[in-house]
Protein backbone atom coordinates (compact mmCIF):
# COMPACT_ATOMS: atom_id res chain seq x y z
CA UNK A 1 0.00 0.00 0.00
CA UNK A 2 1.32 3.42 -0.95
CA UNK A 3 1.33 6.35 1.49
CA UNK A 4 -0.93 9.29 0.61
CA UNK A 5 0.01 12.78 1.70
CA UNK A 6 -2.98 14.91 2.63
CA UNK A 7 -2.70 18.69 2.52
CA UNK A 8 -5.60 19.47 4.81
CA UNK A 9 -7.06 21.80 7.38
CA UNK A 10 -8.93 23.81 4.72
CA UNK A 11 -11.14 23.27 6.65
CA UNK A 12 -10.45 20.48 9.13
CA UNK A 13 -14.15 19.62 8.98
CA UNK A 14 -13.78 18.20 5.48
CA UNK A 15 -10.26 16.87 6.11
CA UNK A 16 -11.75 14.69 8.84
CA UNK A 17 -14.21 13.33 6.28
CA UNK A 18 -11.35 12.55 3.89
CA UNK A 19 -9.50 10.69 6.64
CA UNK A 20 -12.55 8.64 7.61
CA UNK A 21 -13.52 7.81 4.04
CA UNK A 22 -10.02 6.73 3.02
CA UNK A 23 -9.68 4.45 6.02
CA UNK A 24 -13.15 2.99 5.46
CA UNK A 25 -12.38 2.29 1.82
CA UNK A 26 -9.10 0.55 2.62
CA UNK A 27 -10.76 -1.57 5.29
CA UNK A 28 -13.59 -2.48 2.91
CA UNK A 29 -11.15 -3.58 0.21
CA UNK A 30 -8.52 -5.33 2.31
CA UNK A 31 -10.62 -6.50 5.24
CA UNK A 32 -9.60 -7.14 8.81
CA UNK A 33 -8.12 -4.19 10.63
CA UNK A 34 -6.42 -2.68 7.59
CA UNK A 35 -6.36 1.12 7.36
CA UNK A 36 -4.89 3.70 5.02
CA UNK A 37 -1.27 4.83 5.15
CA UNK A 38 -1.61 8.60 5.45
CA UNK A 39 0.73 11.50 6.13
CA UNK A 40 -1.22 14.65 7.02
CA UNK A 41 -0.28 18.31 6.97
CA UNK A 42 -3.09 20.37 8.48
CA UNK A 43 -3.13 24.16 8.20
CA UNK A 44 -4.63 26.70 10.53
CA UNK A 45 -7.47 27.55 8.15
CA UNK A 46 -7.75 31.14 9.38
CA UNK A 47 -4.35 31.86 7.84
CA UNK A 48 -5.42 30.37 4.51
CA UNK A 49 -8.84 32.06 4.50
CA UNK A 50 -7.27 35.47 5.08
CA UNK A 51 -4.97 34.97 2.07
CA UNK A 52 -7.89 33.81 -0.08
CA UNK A 53 -10.06 36.80 0.66
CA UNK A 54 -7.12 39.19 0.29
CA UNK A 55 -6.43 37.73 -3.14
CA UNK A 56 -2.91 36.74 -2.06
CA UNK A 57 -2.80 33.53 -4.05
CA UNK A 58 0.98 33.72 -4.34
CA UNK A 59 1.29 33.62 -0.57
CA UNK A 60 -1.16 30.73 -0.39
CA UNK A 61 0.77 28.86 -3.08
CA UNK A 62 3.98 29.23 -1.07
CA UNK A 63 2.30 27.67 1.95
CA UNK A 64 0.93 24.73 -0.05
CA UNK A 65 4.24 24.12 -1.81
CA UNK A 66 6.05 24.03 1.53
CA UNK A 67 3.51 21.55 2.88
CA UNK A 68 3.80 19.38 -0.23
CA UNK A 69 7.58 19.22 0.07
CA UNK A 70 7.39 18.28 3.73
CA UNK A 71 4.92 15.50 2.98
CA UNK A 72 7.16 14.15 0.24
CA UNK A 73 10.09 14.21 2.65
CA UNK A 74 7.94 12.36 5.18
CA UNK A 75 7.41 9.51 2.72
CA UNK A 76 4.22 10.40 0.88
CA UNK A 77 4.01 8.77 -2.55
CA UNK A 78 1.18 10.97 -3.87
CA UNK A 79 -0.52 14.17 -2.78
CA UNK A 80 -4.15 15.08 -2.17
CA UNK A 81 -5.16 18.72 -1.62
CA UNK A 82 -8.24 18.32 0.57
CA UNK A 83 -10.18 21.23 -0.90
CA UNK A 84 -11.47 22.23 -4.32
CA UNK A 85 -10.58 25.92 -4.06
CA UNK A 86 -6.89 25.41 -3.35
CA UNK A 87 -6.52 23.44 -6.56
CA UNK A 88 -5.99 26.92 -7.96
CA UNK A 89 -2.37 26.20 -6.94
CA UNK A 90 -2.31 22.63 -8.21
CA UNK A 91 0.21 23.32 -10.96
CA UNK A 92 2.60 25.07 -8.57
CA UNK A 93 2.33 22.23 -6.06
CA UNK A 94 2.89 19.55 -8.70
CA UNK A 95 5.92 21.38 -10.07
CA UNK A 96 7.50 21.51 -6.61
CA UNK A 97 7.54 17.75 -5.96
CA UNK A 98 8.45 14.54 -7.77
CA UNK A 99 5.37 12.58 -6.64
CA UNK A 100 1.98 12.80 -8.39
CA UNK A 101 -0.82 15.13 -7.34
CA UNK A 102 -4.24 13.51 -7.58
CA UNK A 103 -6.36 16.36 -8.98
CA UNK A 104 -9.89 16.65 -7.63
CA UNK A 105 -11.35 18.09 -10.85
CA UNK A 106 -9.99 15.24 -12.97
CA UNK A 107 -11.37 12.61 -10.62
CA UNK A 108 -14.73 14.38 -10.56
CA UNK A 109 -14.79 14.71 -14.34
CA UNK A 110 -14.29 10.95 -14.70
CA UNK A 111 -17.32 10.37 -12.46
CA UNK A 112 -19.42 12.89 -14.40
CA UNK A 113 -18.61 11.30 -17.73
CA UNK A 114 -19.21 7.79 -16.37
CA UNK A 115 -22.70 8.90 -15.34
CA UNK A 116 -23.41 10.24 -18.82
CA UNK A 117 -23.70 13.84 -17.62
CA UNK A 118 -22.07 16.85 -19.25
CA UNK A 119 -23.69 20.01 -17.86
CA UNK A 120 -23.49 19.95 -14.07
CA UNK A 121 -24.41 22.67 -11.63
CA UNK A 122 -21.32 23.73 -9.69
CA UNK A 123 -21.85 24.85 -6.09
CA UNK A 124 -18.61 25.93 -4.44
CA UNK A 125 -16.77 28.88 -2.97
CA UNK A 126 -17.01 32.08 -4.95
CA UNK A 127 -13.37 31.56 -5.98
CA UNK A 128 -14.10 28.16 -7.51
CA UNK A 129 -17.35 29.25 -9.14
CA UNK A 130 -15.96 32.45 -10.66
CA UNK A 131 -12.34 31.71 -11.54
CA UNK A 132 -11.22 29.54 -14.43
CA UNK A 133 -8.88 27.09 -12.71
CA UNK A 134 -11.70 24.61 -12.02
CA UNK A 135 -14.45 25.25 -14.58
CA UNK A 136 -11.81 25.75 -17.25
CA UNK A 137 -10.15 22.44 -16.46
CA UNK A 138 -13.50 20.64 -16.66
CA UNK A 139 -14.23 22.25 -20.02
CA UNK A 140 -10.80 22.15 -21.67
CA UNK A 141 -9.70 18.70 -20.55
CA UNK A 142 -12.99 16.87 -20.26
CA UNK A 143 -15.61 18.69 -22.35
CA UNK A 144 -17.80 19.33 -19.31
CA UNK A 145 -19.59 22.68 -19.05
CA UNK A 146 -20.32 23.63 -15.44
CA UNK A 147 -23.07 26.16 -14.72
CA UNK A 148 -23.09 28.35 -11.63
CA UNK A 149 -25.59 30.55 -9.78
CA UNK A 150 -25.95 34.24 -10.55
CA UNK A 151 -24.02 36.79 -8.47
CA UNK A 152 -26.60 36.84 -5.66
CA UNK A 153 -26.73 33.06 -5.60
CA UNK A 154 -22.94 32.79 -5.53
CA UNK A 155 -22.89 35.13 -2.53
CA UNK A 156 -25.36 32.91 -0.69
CA UNK A 157 -23.48 29.69 -1.46
CA UNK A 158 -20.10 31.21 -0.53
CA UNK A 159 -21.36 32.79 2.69
CA UNK A 160 -22.84 29.53 3.94
CA UNK A 161 -19.54 27.75 3.34
CA UNK A 162 -17.40 30.27 5.23
CA UNK A 163 -19.87 31.35 7.93
CA UNK A 164 -21.27 27.91 8.69
CA UNK A 165 -19.90 24.76 7.07
CA UNK A 166 -16.19 25.31 7.75
CA UNK A 167 -17.23 25.89 11.38
CA UNK A 168 -19.19 22.65 11.52
CA UNK A 169 -22.57 24.44 11.47
CA UNK A 170 -25.34 22.76 9.46
CA UNK A 171 -28.80 24.37 9.37
CA UNK A 172 -32.10 23.67 7.66
CA UNK A 173 -32.44 27.22 6.20
CA UNK A 174 -29.03 26.90 4.54
CA UNK A 175 -29.96 23.53 3.10
CA UNK A 176 -33.14 25.08 1.73
CA UNK A 177 -31.07 27.88 0.18
CA UNK A 178 -28.86 25.37 -1.63
CA UNK A 179 -31.87 23.36 -2.79
CA UNK A 180 -33.38 26.57 -4.14
CA UNK A 181 -30.24 27.42 -6.12
CA UNK A 182 -30.21 23.95 -7.68
CA UNK A 183 -33.89 24.17 -8.59
CA UNK A 184 -33.39 27.56 -10.27
CA UNK A 185 -30.40 26.39 -12.27
CA UNK A 186 -32.15 23.24 -13.39
CA UNK A 187 -35.03 25.27 -14.75
CA UNK A 188 -32.96 28.10 -16.24
CA UNK A 189 -29.77 26.40 -17.44
CA UNK A 190 -30.91 22.87 -18.34
CA UNK A 191 -28.37 21.36 -15.97
CA UNK A 192 -28.27 17.58 -15.83
CA UNK A 193 -26.39 16.96 -12.57
CA UNK A 194 -24.80 18.60 -9.52
CA UNK A 195 -21.17 18.91 -8.45
CA UNK A 196 -20.69 19.64 -4.76
CA UNK A 197 -17.55 21.59 -5.56
CA UNK A 198 -16.58 22.47 -2.02
CA UNK A 199 -15.49 19.63 0.20
CA UNK A 200 -17.70 20.80 3.09
CA UNK A 201 -20.94 20.79 1.08
CA UNK A 202 -21.30 17.06 1.68
CA UNK A 203 -22.20 18.02 5.26
CA UNK A 204 -25.30 19.87 4.05
CA UNK A 205 -26.78 18.11 1.01
CA UNK A 206 -26.38 14.81 -0.83
CA UNK A 207 -27.75 12.45 -3.43
CA UNK A 208 -30.87 11.70 -1.38
CA UNK A 209 -31.98 15.32 -1.83
CA UNK A 210 -32.11 15.17 -5.64
CA UNK A 211 -33.35 13.14 -8.59
CA UNK A 212 -30.32 14.02 -10.73
CA UNK A 213 -26.78 12.63 -10.31
CA UNK A 214 -24.88 14.31 -7.47
CA UNK A 215 -21.10 14.25 -7.46
CA UNK A 216 -19.60 14.48 -3.98
CA UNK A 217 -16.10 15.72 -4.69
CA UNK A 218 -14.87 14.75 -1.22
CA UNK A 219 -15.90 11.12 -1.63
CA UNK A 220 -14.74 10.99 -5.25
CA UNK A 221 -11.32 12.42 -4.37
CA UNK A 222 -10.87 10.10 -1.41
CA UNK A 223 -11.71 7.10 -3.59
CA UNK A 224 -9.24 8.22 -6.26
CA UNK A 225 -6.51 8.41 -3.61
CA UNK A 226 -7.29 4.91 -2.33
CA UNK A 227 -7.38 3.57 -5.90
CA UNK A 228 -3.86 4.91 -6.33
CA UNK A 229 -2.67 3.63 -2.97
CA UNK A 230 -3.89 0.09 -3.61
CA UNK A 231 -3.01 -0.18 -7.31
Amino acid sequence: MKTIGLIGGMSWESTAIYYRLMNELVRARLGGVHSAKIALWSFDFDEIAQLQHAGDWEGAATMLVNAARKLEQAGAQALVICTNTMHKMADEVQAAVSIPLIHIADATAEAIRAAGASRPILLATRFTMEQDFYRGRLADRHGIIAVTPDSKGRDVVHKIIYDELVRGIVTAPSKDAYLGEVARLRSQQEADSLVMGCTEITMLIGQSDFDIPVFDTTAIHAKAAVDFALA
